[in-house]
């Protein structure tokens, strides 16, 4: 059973996008990604069919809605091949933890987003209880960037644009027998009821001589690449659907590391 080190509230990055005049009133309020912070979990899926096709988000506009929403995956998480990630929205995270992390839950975040859709306005919204000290550190092809609260707030986005931020996110969760899990998501990029392609970067680092990495979920596979040494982790994953992912670590010297733990999802 999951024991979190602050209240239980899954963190979430979401970022909606409101579509120019000229799409429907229906596609400007229903175009939406959502893009995980920072928690505790991983899950399997299978790579998606190669013969799938995926429009270019140039052409979203022109498309009626019946075809924009026949282009889109179920929601069901599928890794994919490179070639049909490249050009899609790309969000990479670069988490510290330290050895603070492991009493309060809190660990540094750099978050930067390229590649975001070139649209008039969009948000990314956190969940207020987990995220403190949020900042815009660079904003580029974005006519104005500010944070909101627990959001960042943007306009005029142009295609190719990049957004970085910084913030401390609440994401350590202690697992009891000196186990601790930093689980992320949900990441999706999502239109009306379909799931579009995404890439998520994360570059976690943690102190080697209190931690050591046990697992990570999900198993690396195609569309899900996993490198690990001491004190440092690499996840590059490109799919479409909802992606969880949990990295499973074990205090030095606990006798009790080989436990098992429960799924990401959970």
């Amino acid at each position: 059973m999951l024991r979190p080190m602050t209240p239980t509230t899954t963190p979430i990055v979401e970022s909606r996008i409101r579509e120019p005049a000229r799409w429907s009133v229906l596609s400007r309020c229903c175009f939406v990604i959502l893009l995980g912070a920072l928690a505790a979990g991983f899950t399997f899926a299978e790579d998606a069919p190669a013969e799938v096709g995926f429009p270019d988000e140039e052409d979203w506009p022109e498309m009626d809605l019946e075809a924009r929403v026949a282009a889109v995956s179920d929601g069901e998480l599928r890794f994919v091949g490179p070639e049909r990630a490249a050009e899609t929205h790309r969000h990479v995270n670069r988490i510290r933890i330290g050895a603070e992390s492991l009493r309060e839950g809190w660990v540094e975040l750099t978050q930067c987003h390229e590649n975001l859709d070139a649209v008039g306005a969009a948000q990314i919204l956190f969940s207020a209880e987990r995220i403190r000290g949020l900042e815009v550190v660079s904003a580029q092809g974005i006519g104005r960037a500010w944070v909101e609260g627990p959001s960042v707030q943007l306009t005029d986005i142009a295609p190719g644009a990049r957004l970085c931020i910084r913030a401390e996110s609440r994401a350590m969760y202690a697992l009891g027998d000196g186990r601790y899990r930093l689980r992320n998501g949900p990441y999706m990029r999502r239109f009306l009821d379909g799931y579009y392609p995404m890439q998520v970067v994360l570059d976690v680092s943690y102190p080697a001589d209190r931690l050591a990495l046990m697992q990570h979920q999900p198993a690396a596979q195609p569309g899900f690449e996993v490198r690990a040494e001491s004190g440092h982790v690499a996840v590059d994953a490109a799919f479409e659907g909802r992606l969880f992912t949990c990295l499973d670590f074990c205090e030095t010297g606990s006798s009790d590391c080989e436990l098992a733990v429960s799924d990401c999802s959970q």
